[in-house]
């Protein structure tokens, strides 16, 4: 920020973007951005980086995508994918793993068997 300011600040005393970049050592086309931001918005801070945008489609449709899981709870992640394709939602399985993680759901498969050992532990 300090760096942003510092160049903004020069150029409104009279520096051209391209003279304000070679001063503090940017490359033009980022004072020219920074310029443009701040013209625009009235900010000159960054903008927010990273973050999930599409998530907000399927926990939009959270009940429904839990109504098909509680109905079938055998069901894998790719059946659950086409199942809700067919509902109208396009999902990929990584969105759907990550959509029950945040529900702290597991979706792993167990066997219902017991364990092969045949004698006692002590």
């Amino acid at each position: 920020m300090d760096l942003r300011s510092r160049l903004l600040a020069a150029i409104d005393n009279g520096l051209s973007c391209r003279a304000a970049a070679a001063r503090f050592g940017v490359a033009p086309s980022t004072a020219i951005r920074w310029q443009a931001r701040r013209r625009d918005t009235g900010a000159f801070a960054a903008k927010p980086q990273g973050g999930d945008v599409r998530s907000r489609r399927i926990e939009e449709r959270a009940a429904e995508v839990l109504s098909i899981w509680e109905a079938r709870k055998d069901i894998s992640l790719e059946e659950l994918r086409v199942a809700l394709a067919d509902a109208g939602l396009i999902v990929s399985v990584a969105g759907l793993h990550r959509f029950f993680v945040r529900r702290g759901m597991t979706r792993k498969k167990r066997l219902a068997m017991q364990s092969s050992r045949t004698v006692p532990t002590s």
